[in-house]
């Protein structure tokens, strides 16, 4: 897939009126704009903005958004703003706009960032270097845990969230979400959506949590598949419990038995899958952040019911005709196989 594309159908951004906004905030010499899609993603919708020799990133809330609470640009300009300057992944935001007669709602301007997203095959010096494989693996938990050691308080990012109660209200939260966007019978999935909430531990500590921290949210220098040189997709950031933020990750680390459909999702590449298990991923973890991982089968649960629940938030708006990418046509099916694998993990009482 091509970095980027020209705007899918019924997600055009009016360049006229963008670019006359930007001439009023920003000194930029050239007047024609070139709008382009980045069309990897399934929440919020992000654009490359180009005008003359600049670059810039747009970031907007998809459309047919109905709870603006869910996508909230001036909370993710915010957040940007502070851990830009603290956690270098993190991209600088530039300006925010929330007159919405510009492109039909909020949105946020942020630098571009250069680097390799692997979605798909990934490039052959990684399929087939199994030494190349744990490093860039080990890699990427320790950004992981990089983040979850940060002093948010210092960094002026507390009033993100409240930590007490954190995993509490997140099973809960994601369990409302589910039953809200509902549209087939998944015995497995509320199988698995019981269990959690019969199971909540209390909060095994407090940290700025990325929540959807995967390989296609990251970047990496094609140089050095090593090196980390952007974090995105910011929209769910708060202050919680880092397991759960790690059983997110995990959760979308498929197995050999997950079958083809699954292990070919972009969300991290398949080489990798294939050849590091999660027990690995948890190890990493546990040894760069010296946290405790022995309950690690409640958090990888958790991790894989609430994908689910995103898949299934995601084919509702499809359903509903809030939106007309066709990607989303079967993401009932995920929903489904999400369920299944969450109820075996419990089931086997293993990751």
């Amino acid at each position: 897939m091509k970095e980027t594309t020209a705007a899918r159908k019924g997600e055009e951004l009016n360049g006229g009126r963008l670019r006359s906004f930007l001439g009023s905030q920003l000194d930029l010499e050239a007047d024609e704009i070139e709008v382009l899609q980045f069309p990897a993603g399934s929440s919020n919708l992000t654009y490359l903005i180009k005008i003359g020799s600049n670059e810039y990133v747009l970031r907007r809330p998809p459309f047919g958004n109905t709870v603006k609470s869910a996508h909230d640009m001036r909370r993710e300009f915010h957040v940007l703003s502070k851990l830009s300057a603290v956690y270098p992944p993190a991209p600088r935001p530039i300006l925010f706009c929330e007159d919405e007669s510009v492109i039909g709602s909020e949105f946020y301007l942020m630098e571009h960032r250069v680097g390799l997203i692997i979605r798909g095959k990934s490039p052959s010096e990684l399929e087939h270097s199994a030494e190349l494989q744990r490093r860039v693996c080990e890699s990427f938990i320790q950004n992981l845990a990089d983040l979850h050691a940060l002093d948010y308080e210092a960094a002026g990012l507390s009033d993100l969230g409240k930590p007490e109660g954190y995993p509490r209200r997140q099973v809960e939260g994601w369990t409302k979400r589910y039953f809200a966007a509902k549209t087939d019978e998944w015995p497995e999935l509320e199988s698995a959506i019981a269990w959690l909430n019969e199971n909540i531990p209390a909060e095994s500590g407090a940290s700025l949590v990325h929540n959807d921290y995967k390989f296609d949210n990251v970047m990496l220098d094609p140089a050095d598949l090593t090196r980390i040189t952007a974090v995105l997709d910011w929209e769910m950031v708060t202050v919680g419990d880092p397991l759960m933020d790690l059983g997110t990750t995990m959760g979308y680390w498929m197995s050999k038995d997950a079958g083809v459909k699954m292990l070919n999702m972009p969300f991290n590449p398949r080489v990798l899958m294939e050849n590091i298990s999660r027990r690995e991923l948890a190890e990493m973890y546990a040894e760069a952040s010296g946290r405790d991982v022995s309950n690690i089968l409640f958090y990888y649960v958790f991790g894989t019911f609430k994908i689910a629940v995103i898949c299934q938030q995601i084919y509702s708006r499809f359903v509903k005709g809030f939106t007309q990418d066709t990607r989303f046509t079967d993401f009932n099916m995920f929903v489904l196989s999400l369920g299944k694998i969450a109820d075996h993990a419990i089931n086997a009482g293993k990751l």
